[in-house]
């Protein structure tokens, strides 16, 4: 399908005179009290992906702890152990300022509407986005625009129960080709695509999928079942949208990459499937030749 010299353009060179912040200023919002790896190692991924500054909209003290844990990263330090109705107007107006924006790793959602509300104005603003983890089970369709999400089997049903997409539902659940999954999924989401948005459907082979064209991503191996490995891929999605604002040629990328980088810390290991999820960011550099 001619995916190679998209590729190559997704990591085209830079300007010579190039100053930071002109390729790629992504914002990623997540975090709460329960879980603050996850946008910390979403973030980093999305800095390896090449973006020039990063920044990451989280509780207090998750953000606290992210600042320790790198000073690579710029963090925004939000009241209270969970992201609330009360910070969507601070966060619609850094997300303006940003080239791409991640809404969802380890967000525990209290408030599907905060979701919807963030998702919606940051769409309307004409923003790309990734949606990943707890965010994209409650997203509604109707809230998403230009956006990528990224869902293994278990959260797509989540989402798709979520969007009363239940006809849908029973027909992945057949023994069906990758093929005819992706016809599936076109038919009964029209409307989602009709909006420029991307499917990413983690697995074995991951699916990408836009409204005219598809890819399957083979590759990857069980060790990558590791917990951090999808917020890894989430934050290499929002790193190359954020320097091209090409959706369908970032999901590929991302995929193809993480893929790659699995299989790369496999046959390095010594002990088989011991590898983490940040082994996986000392990789990425590597991968993008």
């Amino acid at each position: 399908m001619g995916l190679s010299n998209k590729v190559r353009f997704v990591v085209r060179k830079r300007q010579t005179d190039s100053h930071k912040g002109q390729n790629g200023l992504v914002l990623v919002i997540g975090g709460s009290k329960d879980y603050v790896g996850a946008p910390a190692l979403a973030a980093l991924a999305a800095m390896r992906a090449g973006s020039d500054i990063v920044r990451v909209a989280a509780p207090d003290k998750v953000a606290w702890a992210i600042n320790s844990l790198s000073p690579d990263l710029i963090t925004v330090k939000l009241k209270g152990d969970y992201i609330s109705t009360q910070h969507i107007k601070y966060l619609i107006e850094l997300a303006k300022v940003s080239d791409a924006v991640l809404v969802g790793p380890g967000m525990a959602i209290k408030d599907k509407s905060v979701v919807n509300s963030l998702l919606k104005k940051i769409s309307a603003a004409g923003i790309p986005l990734v949606v990943d983890a707890d965010a994209l089970k409650v997203a509604d369709i109707s809230s998403l625009k230009n956006s990528i999400i990224t869902p293994h089997r278990k959260e797509f049903e989540l989402f798709l129960a979520n969007n009363k997409r239940k006809e849908l539902i029973r027909c992945l659940q057949s023994q069906v080709s990758d093929d005819k999954k992706v016809e599936f999924i076109r038919h009964h989401l029209k409307d989602f695509f009709a909006n420029n948005n991307i499917v990413l459907l983690k697995g074995v082979h991951d699916i990408i999928i836009s409204r005219k064209e598809s890819l399957i991503s083979r590759g990857g191996n069980p060790g990558m079942t590791v917990g951090g490995t999808g917020d890894v891929l989430a934050g290499l999605c929002v790193g190359y949208l954020s320097q091209t604002r090409e959706a369908f040629y970032s999901a590929s990328f991302a995929s193809i990459n993480c893929k790659k980088i699995g299989d790369s810390l496999l046959d390095k290991s010594n002990f088989g499937f011991g590898f983490i999820a940040s082994d996986f960011l000392r990789e990425i550099k590597r991968m993008r030749k």
